[in-house]
């Protein structure tokens, strides 16, 4: 079974700050890495750590082969990641000693993705199959419809929150994965049990989980609600830890393995992931997060 992950390649650009820059001001930072990132590609990669076979579906520069090639290395099949002229996405990261981060975002290549693309890469996919995607790249909401009619499950991560989520037919995603930011957009409720009631009400046919940091997670579906507590770890950073989870649940849920099971697989990958600093580079392996399950159970 595949996992197709129409998803965004950014090169980011990350700042050890020691606070957010505030209007006006001039900022030394403490340190700076380039590094692969973007959520599509983290999740990719995630999916690959945690044993998935997954099928990158995307674009980026020419110019920008080391990240191609790092992508492939991870295990991510990468046929239908285009380069071409169009320059790569890309991010500014700033990260406080909290662990906190604030980015800001170029979609770059990410935005000239065209339905022939998706479609291509979806011939010969089978209803075993996933599809993924995110908010990141053009196309979301037709590529969604589009894997449905195929007969593909789908999984929506509407993230950054940034409108296209309304263009959505919930109808067309099996599994929407959301933090309370963007649930708060779905939803126009605050209130944490308030969602948890709409989305039962609205998103019934659908599995919906809520990332909820440090608290854990939260997944609803038919089966009822189910909460998991979050792993107390180090935080150093925490720029890839929602595409962690993500990466780790689905590829779980694609090894038919219990909501449960990938529930606590997710967050215990997110909980490793917060110790390091980066995106790609704080994805842990499915075997270490075998090995920290292992520990913190006995």
């Amino acid at each position: 079974m595949a996992i197709f992950n129409l998803g965004s390649v950014n090169i980011d650009h990350v700042y050890q700050v020691p606070h957010f820059v505030r209007p006006g001001e001039t900022l030394a930072s403490l340190d700076y890495a380039r590094v692969l990132g973007g959520k599509g590609a983290n999740q990719s990669l995630a999916l690959a750590k945690a044993g998935a076979s997954v099928k990158h579906i995307g674009q980026m520069h020419t110019a920008d082969e080391d990240f191609w090639q790092q992508i492939q290395q991870t295990g991510v099949d990468c046929e239908c990641l285009r380069k071409g002229t169009t320059p790569s996405g890309h991010a500014i990261i700033q990260v406080i000693p909290e662990g906190e981060n604030a980015i800001v975002l170029f979609g770059g290549a990410n935005q000239v993705i065209e339905m022939g693309d998706i479609e291509a890469a979806l011939q010969g996919a089978g209803n075993e199959d996933w599809f993924l995607t995110q908010n990141e790249t053009s196309q979301v909401p037709q590529a969604l419809a589009y894997a449905r009619k195929q007969g593909l499950k789908t999984a929506y991560n509407p993230a950054p929150a940034c409108g296209i989520e309304k263009q959505v037919n919930p109808a067309d995603v099996d599994l929407l994965v959301v933090n309370q930011t963007e649930a708060e957009a779905i939803t126009g409720l605050r209130d944490l049990e308030q969602q948890v009631d709409y989305f039962a009400a609205n998103w019934a046919h659908a599995m919906v989980v809520l990332t909820l940091g440090g608290d854990g997670a939260l997944l609803i579906c038919d089966k009822g609600i189910l909460q998991v507590s979050a792993f107390e770890t180090e935080v150093v950073d925490t720029t890839a830890a929602g595409d962690t989870f993500i990466g780790f649940f689905l590829a779980a849920l694609s090894r038919n393995e219990s909501e449960q099971d990938a529930i606590q697989q997710a967050c215990a990958a997110a909980a490793l992931s917060v110790q390091k600093a980066g995106a790609s580079t704080s994805i842990p392996s499915l075997d270490e997060v075998d090995d920290f399950l292992a520990e913190v159970t006995e």
